[in-house]
């Protein structure tokens, strides 16, 4: 069966699907990406995140909103790097209910041996590539990019409805 609803986006579609089936596949597995600590693309992507926005002070609520995961996957990737001595946790005087977490000196220390592994292994290759194309062709891209995940974004979020049969009436 052909699918001609995609039409000639259907090349672009097929990989955009590979991706994300070969993300989801690695998503969760525990490697050492070139360091000393084992975790994985979720627990990185917390620490990295964490990493870049560690001067707006955000509430963890806050972060995994930004992120685009649920505040249960967030807590659960925050107490594993705590656990592993790469985050630390505080809270303001007098409020014990919003909680902050910051890099530790370890934390700083396993990304940046993460950044080198992964960059030689991974995205040299890709930003070399990258390079080659203009400016507007990355911002078409990446917009492409966005509105997927909003969709999927969405669709997870979405309530699903119940699912209705037929109940055949007895006389």
């Amino acid at each position: 069966m052909k699918l001609e609803w995609m039409g000639e986006h259907r090349a672009l579609i097929e990989k955009i699907i590979k991706y994300g089936n070969a993300y989801s596949n690695t998503y969760k597995l525990q490697r050492s990406y070139g360091t000393d600590v084992m975790f994985s693309a979720s627990q990185i992507q917390t620490l990295e995140y964490i990493l870049e926005a560690e001067d707006k002070d955000e509430k963890m609520s806050e972060m995994a909103a930004r992120l685009g995961v649920s505040r249960s996957t967030f807590s659960k990737n925050v107490k594993n790097l705590t656990e592993k001595g790469l985050l630390e946790k505080y809270h303001l005087s007098g409020n014990r209910k919003d909680i902050y977490v910051k890099p530790s000196a370890k934390g700083r220390e396993v990304y940046e041996q993460y950044t080198q592994f992964v960059r030689k292994i991974c995205f040299d290759e890709i930003f070399q590539y990258a390079d080659t194309i203009s400016e507007q062709d990355k911002m078409s891209f990446i917009r492409i990019l966005d509105l997927f995940a909003d969709v999927l974004l969405w669709y997870g979020e979405k309530e699903q409805e119940p699912q209705r049969k037929l109940i055949k009436i007895e006389e």
